[in-house]
């Protein structure tokens, strides 16, 4: 997988590629993370890269002439290919799941546009970006954090990266049909370690017990009742059985 990554700000991208998963992938050849000047693709000599939005308004714009010139360089001038994705981050944009990070995963070619300022040029996402994709309804100062969300979430679902590919089945969102704790989207159910008792805060003994069923049991009830605690809005759509409908009405009676 290769993440491309365009930006005002390639010096903020210095250090969260460098740690953990990421850089192990990284080193293992897995990933290739590439980060381009968004400056160096200007045409003028003070390198501008926006300018005042037509029809008024507070802040700047992005110009489209510097990022269509980043992307073309990435492909010599040729249209992306059809295993590649390139991605405008923008509050406007989609919402990022899991579902979505899945189908990601899948492509060669990733490039990642950082948004700044009041936005970027309408153009970009209607006559180049083949993706508006945003983390979250809020605002942030720019799209460098946004890409790095990407890269992360995407790479973990690549092949090899985690180790125990199994790792990414069992875990929150997952819609892996492998899946048996959290299948259908709803929250990962809850982990401990040892101590088995930490100042009178016991593990439940049926994690103690070495059967396998019950605990595969507690573990499906418990993520239920995380999910119905924080996220009551992914049940909506969970493909829940009777005894997980008739597990959440006891919860909901307590």
């Amino acid at each position: 997988m290769i993440f491309d990554l365009i930006t005002i700000f390639p010096e903020f991208f210095g250090g969260p590629f460098d740690c953990g998963i990421l850089r192990r992938a990284r080193e293992q050849g897995l990933i290739d993370i590439r980060v381009h000047d968004l400056r160096a693709f200007t045409s003028d000599k003070h390198r501008t890269v926006d300018d005042r939005p037509f029809g008024g308004g507070e802040g700047m714009v992005l110009k489209p002439e510097p990022v269509f010139a980043a992307v073309e360089s990435l492909f010599g001038g040729a249209e992306p290919p059809p295993d590649a994705e390139v991605i405008l981050l923008s509050a406007q944009g989609k919402l990022l799941t899991h579902s979505l990070a899945e189908q990601l995963a899948k492509r060669k070619r990733l490039v990642l546009i950082c948004g700044r300022y009041e936005g970027v040029d309408e153009r970009v996402a209607a006559h180049l970006a083949t993706l508006e994709l945003s983390i979250g309804d809020y605002v942030l100062t720019g799209g460098e954090l946004p890409a790095a969300v990407v890269v992360d979430v995407v790479t973990r679902l690549l092949p090899e990266t985690l180790g125990c590919d199994l790792s990414a089945v069992e875990e929150s969102f997952t819609t892996h049909p492998r899946a048996q704790i959290s299948a259908g989207g709803i929250l990962d159910c809850p982990h401990y370690t040892r101590p088995a008792d930490f100042r009178g805060h016991a593990v439940p003994e049926v994690l103690l017990s070495g059967h396998h069923e019950e605990v595969a049991r507690w573990r499906r009830r418990a993520a239920l009742e995380k999910t119905l605690r924080n996220r009551p809005d992914l049940l909506d759509r969970a493909p829940l059985s009777d005894a997980d409908r008739a597990w959440l009405e006891e919860v909901k009676k307590k």
